[in-house]
């Protein structure tokens, strides 16, 4: 029987939630496998495991179970090994860097962060910081509309100021937000996000960074912003480029899904 692992912690850690209902319809119970002072939150894993709302909330609900009295390194949905021998030999070897990583991220979460441009607001805002777009504008009203090839001129200004003015606000995110957080990811670029970030952040000082959001909501009122969060800190298991990387392990498992 394959193992499901949601998470790992120390073996110490107060409160492993076995018992509790897992992944899998009917739930697969959750229990521990200890190795030295680690210790890995598994259950078995359902065959065909696809990323579907129930189990991804029992995911997470096994993770903020654990994690809410102590320090959790967490798992990505749907990352399986091939049975709980497995598991212990990943534990052992790369013993080292989970206590580094568990060390790391303990007290802390992550916060996703998406931006995009309200589409009038964004226009409003280019024809307001690019007088030859207003000047080119202008004349095309004034002449009737303008010629095919004006119009074309104008589209093509309005493009590349509104790319320019994403850039920007990409920029100007990053630099309102980074100094809340300990660290930043930023995600993969994706068609209808100018900015993509998640951010971890000291829970107990989460104020400070929605704070920080409302700032750059108010400075940027041409922006939209989705929030994400509290969330474990599934961006973080790897150290960041500015961190040392230590013993970089690969997958615990395969991942039978995506979230």
């Amino acid at each position: 029987m394959s193992t499901y692992v949601y998470g790992i912690t120390e073996s110490s850690h107060p409160s492993l939630p076995e018992g509790m209902g897992g992944v899998g319809k009917p739930a697969r119970p959750v229990r521990v496998i200890k190795e030295g002072d680690l210790a890995a939150i598994v259950s078995d894993a359902p065959e065909g495991l696809r990323a579907k709302r129930n189990d991804l909330l029992a995911h997470q609900n096994v993770l903020n179970e654990a994690g809410a009295a102590g320090p959790v390194l967490p798992m990505r949905f749907g990352n399986i090994a091939p049975d709980d021998t497995a598991v212990a030999s990943v534990l052992a070897e790369r013993a080292e860097h989970y206590r580094e990583r568990i060390t790391t991220l303990a007290g802390k979460v992550e916060y996703n962060v998406k931006a995009s441009h309200d589409e009038q607001a964004a226009l409003h805002r280019v024809m307001a910081d690019n007088p030859e777009v207003q000047d080119l504008a202008e004349a095309n009203r004034q002449s009737g509309g303008g010629s095919y090839d004006q119009k074309l001129q104008l589209g093509e200004m309005v493009v590349a100021a509104l790319q320019s003015r994403e850039a920007q606000d990409a920029v100007e995110l990053h630099r309102i937000l980074e100094p809340t957080a300990h660290a930043v990811s930023v995600g993969p670029e994706s068609t209808g996000w100018l900015a993509n970030l998640s951010l971890l952040v000291e829970r107990e000082s989460a104020e400070v960074f929605l704070a920080a959001v409302e700032e750059a909501r108010k400075s940027h009122p041409h922006v939209e912003l989705r929030v994400n969060g509290p969330l474990p800190p599934y961006s973080f298991v790897e150290p960041g480029p500015s961190e040392p990387a230590g013993a970089t392990p690969e997958a615990m498992g395969s991942q039978s899904g995506r979230e």
